[in-house]
């Protein structure tokens, strides 16, 4: 890097000019510091991993805390070591992090049960009744799902409430007081009115009415945060607040937060696919598709949720729970015995190697069957995950199409629901942007891709940040937004304007196989069914 750049970057960090997002991820917390030339200047990573506890995927407060403050931590030390600084103020800040899940507080703002992730998928008959009571999609993974769902369990904390939240809505809260959440997330908890930009009153109207015998002290409208759009300030970090983020106490407090957003909607942002007729997939632990949508979907399909972009348009996601972590694990068997015969792989080139074998694959993969299913998948009716492998004694069982049926089936459960936005509601989409894990080794995954989804797929240079990239770019729209620029305006010509991306079209061989493999897919539920029964 020349010096000019350095001195500028190093300036821009005396004078407070960058803004910095923060993401939870389901396997790492991310902060990104970013310049006020929309560039990542500074990065720091955390991994960690949700826990399974009395049959619940959970994380604990001190996970959160430890992961977000190291995240904090070795981002200002790539700064001190860069660029000879030490970060005291920011120009803004933003957090973001998995969406949806439970996280319920009493008055003294103690957790009344663990937190319960998006992963569970344990809320059924909950997501049953409200989803026929409102006419409206309501996935299991929503928070209305669980709050519904413990109040059929009968479970006795449900009385305490006092505030409902998800996981970013309660670092926000934490590191400033504020009980707010950007509208993205915000639709993930209980569907909003994309006229009013707020909860729908009407459906918490028949929410409130529908436990009415159970007596509780509050209204729905009364523990759920305060909606905000992409723009509108979210508060300030508090003194307390700042020593939380910095445990070094170099930061000062009274930096201004944009609202906290959930991950579709700051994936949305980091590939520029919030405005209409645009959409990206993000493929990683999970994956999930979001289409812009130009007009409302023309009947409830259990399997698409709408959600919106983080300026309140409407969006079609259609969410699997389960993506590249059956294909990671086999990644890893192939390190285990690479090192065992003395070989010592990169693992970056082991991904690579591998996943550039599957392009070698037959078409439809050989015959071979795999299903990716770690934990429940609501879109194939699954409460639970086994992950299977099987074939027939005359597959054509090899290297190249074992790795392909592996990165056929981490797409298998979306494409059943994109089939249902593309073929029977007639959702036309002129560009899709992909990002997440599965990207990373160049070209291949996009190319999976774009068979699954009959669509060109784009990946762009900074979309790999992901979205702690795209909450800090949400943060520096709060910060310098022109009077009535729109945040599709503000990503379009000014963060992306010149920024090319790669784009792959779909090849016809793939299409065509990845079609016989969905055939073999759709039949073979019954046997990962079995396993779900059996396997104990």
């Amino acid at each position: 890097m020349d010096s000019n750049r350095i001195h500028k970057r190093k300036q821009a960090i005396l004078d407070g000019r960058t803004t910095l997002g923060i993401e939870l991820g389901s396997t790492r917390i991310k902060a990104v510091l970013m310049d006020d030339e929309y560039s990542p200047i500074a990065i720091g990573n955390h991994d960690w991993e949700n826990r399974y506890i009395d049959n619940i995927w959970t994380y604990t407060l001190e996970d959160i805390w430890q992961g977000v403050q190291a995240s904090y931590q070795t981002m200002a030390e790539s700064v001190k070591d860069e660029y000879g600084v030490t970060i005291t103020t920011l120009g803004a800040i933003g957090i973001s992090a998995m969406m949806h899940g439970y996280m319920a507080f009493n008055k003294r703002g103690e957790l009344l049960v663990p937190f319960r992730t998006w992963r569970n998928t344990i809320t059924g008959p909950a997501s049953e009744k409200l989803t026929k009571l409102f006419q409206y999609n309501i996935p299991q993974r929503w928070s209305i799902a669980h709050l519904y769902q413990a109040i059929l369990n009968q479970e006795e904390h449900v009385k305490d409430i006092d505030y409902l939240i998800t996981l970013e809505g309660y670092v926000h809260w934490k590191l400033t007081g504020e009980k707010v959440l950007g509208i993205g997330d915000a639709a993930g908890m209980f569907p909003v009115d994309i006229h009013t930009k707020d909860f729908n009153d009407r459906m918490i109207e028949l929410f409130d009415e529908l436990i009415k015998p159970e007596g509780f002290s509050w209204k729905l409208k009364d523990i759920l945060p305060k909606v905000l759009v992409a723009g509108e300030p979210a508060g300030v970090l508090t003194e307390e607040g700042a020593k939380l983020l910095d445990t070094s106490g170099n930061l000062k407090a009274g930096i201004s937060l944009c609202p906290p957003e959930g991950d579709a909607g700051t994936g949305m942002v980091a590939t520029n696919s919030v405005g209409r007729r645009t959409g990206n997939v993000s493929a990683g632990t999970s994956v999930f598709a979001m289409v812009v949508l130009e007009r409302e979907l023309t009947k409830v399909h259990p399997e698409i949720d709408l959600v919106t972009t983080p300026a309140g348009d409407l969006v079609a996601m259609v969410h699997c729970n389960n993506c590249t972590s059956d294909l990671n694990a086999w990644v890893s068997l192939f390190q285990e015995y690479s090192e065992a015969m003395g070989y010592k792989v990169d693992t970056n080139t082991l991904f690579s190697v591998l996943y550039n074998k599957a392009l070698e694959g037959d078409a439809d993969c050989g015959g071979l069957l795999s299903y990716n299913y770690y934990s429940g998948e609501h879109i194939t009716h699954f409460n639970e995950g086994r992950p299977l492998f099987v074939r027939l004694p005359d597959a054509k069982f090899n290297l190249a199409n074992f790795m392909r049926v592996h990165l056929f089936t981490a797409l298998g459960a979306l494409k059943m629901g994109l089939d249902i936005l593309f073929k029977e509601e007639k959702v036309v989409v002129d560009q899709i942007t992909g990002h997440g894990g599965l990207f990373k080794t160049k070209g291949v995954g996009q190319r999976i891709m774009a068979a699954a989804i009959k669509a060109p797929v784009s990946v762009m240079e900074m979309a790999g940040e992901g979205g702690a990239w795209g909450i800090a770019l949400l943060a520096n729209y709060m910060l310098h937004k022109e009077e009535g620029e729109t945040l599709d305006q503000y990503l379009t010509n000014r963060v992306f304007a010149g920024m090319a991306g790669v784009r792959v079209e779909p090849d016809q061989k793939d299409l065509d196989g990845f079609e016989h493999f969905m055939k073999r897919y759709r039949a073979g539920l019954p046997i990962e069914r079995a396993a779900v029964e059996f396997l104990r």
